[in-house]
């Protein structure tokens, strides 16, 4: 029976890629900055999806832990891929704002719309409180780890915008350090040791349609395009930037952020809307926590080797103030394990204050 059902959905992936070469094409031919992006962003829309449906698979045999997991790391590998690269052209601040947009972008606006979007086909739905508590501190942690250095450069320097202290970058690879163990700790704490409570398999629900190979070949390719894809988006980013005269910081918050998590986006809704909720808040909170406790660090310990300055931890003020805001909002929603359409709306909400904010924000001091 599963195999009699492969096909069509088979067939839906490669239609899903189908508008890869169109938009490669475009960005040869070059017609303009904005035309490339949008073309760009639109053949992210159905790959998004395919990754999706992946997922969710991938979840009906490992649990909705490894689902969430998977995902958000195959989504979080484009936005890794994009930050490497605006490391080696020395663009830190932009990494760093990407960073920022990436954490509070999964926990408010991805979560958000999850509840919104799910809250409007059934009435209450739920999700392990326990999982996602577990997120949510870590996520706690991880702010603590960013807020210290910036603490000690504030009170080394004596203000924003001063010389970074001489001891800033070898604060930043402790804490880096420090905060990737706390994140393979939390791996080996939620899949191994508790794997119980955090990551069940449960035979209720649809019987996987995909083999395990087949579905984790689909992730690795849509994943693959979709980094080739937000190259393309980032190539033509800068000259659209100038184009528009929008501040940097928020194209780096909200713009750099939404393109590097747009397969997270699309899984994350699309399960929600199925009722999966346990693997769709897993996506989303997990994403955020693998951002802060592993992508960030390890941006920070490749900064060592590649481009012309080294990352620090140091956030901006306004970024660290929105990042802890998020956390603390999305802690007091889902603690009580259930979701609604309106909840789903008051993160939404948080996410568009939080935008407008740094809309007008002054530009930053490199």
């Amino acid at each position: 029976m599963a195999e009699a059902e492969k096909p069509p959905l088979s067939r839906y992936v490669l239609a899903s890629f189908a508008l890869v070469p169109l938009s490669l094409a475009v960005a040869w031919i070059s017609p303009g900055p904005l035309v490339v992006f949008g073309v760009a962003a639109v053949a992210i829309i159905p790959l998004a999806y395919t990754m999706g449906v992946a997922t969710e698979e991938l979840g009906k045999r490992a649990g909705p832990g490894v689902g969430g997991l998977l995902n958000a790391t195959f989504g979080n590998a484009t936005e890794l891929i994009i930050a490497l690269i605006a490391l080696s052209n020395g663009l830190i601040e932009i990494v760093k704002a990407s960073i920022t947009g990436s954490i509070i972008g999964n926990i408010l606006l991805v979560l958000g719309m999850s509840f919104f979007v799910g809250g409007v086909r059934h009435r209450k739905q739920t999700f392990s409180r326990t999982a996602a508590g577990l997120q949510v501190t870590m996520m706690a942690l991880a702010v603590i780890g960013l807020v210290m250095p910036e603490l000690y450069a504030l009170s080394v320097s004596g203000g924003p915008g001063a010389p970074a202290p001489p001891q800033l970058e070898q604060m930043s690879l402790w804490i880096s350090a420090l905060l990737i163990t706390v994140y393979f700790a939390g791996l080996l704490f939620s899949l191994h040791t508790h794997k119980d409570v955090f990551n069940p398999v449960t035979p209720e629900g649809d019987p996987p349609r995909w083999g395990t190979k087949f579905a984790l070949l689909v992730l690795l390719g849509a994943t693959a395009v979709v980094a080739l894809e937000a190259e393309v988006l980032v190539g033509a980013l800068h000259a659209a930037v100038q184009q528009t005269g929008l501040n940097e910081l928020f194209v780096g918050v909200v713009v750099v952020a939404i393109i590097g998590n747009a397969a997270e986006h699309g899984a994350a809704i699309l399960l929600a809307w199925k009722n999966k909720m346990d693997i769709s808040v897993g996506i989303c909170t997990s994403s955020s926590t693998q951002i802060a406790l592993f992508v960030a660090p390890i941006l920070v310990l490749a900064s060592v080797f590649i481009g012309s300055k080294m990352m620090t931890l140091n956030f901006e003020p306004f970024e660290l103030v929105s990042i802890a805001l998020s956390v603390s909002i999305v802690s007091m929603i889902a603690s009580d394990g259930e979701s609604n359409w309106y909840e789903g709306v008051l993160l939404m909400m948080v996410y568009a204050i939080v935008a407008v904010g740094f809309f007008f924000h002054p530009p930053t001091v490199p």
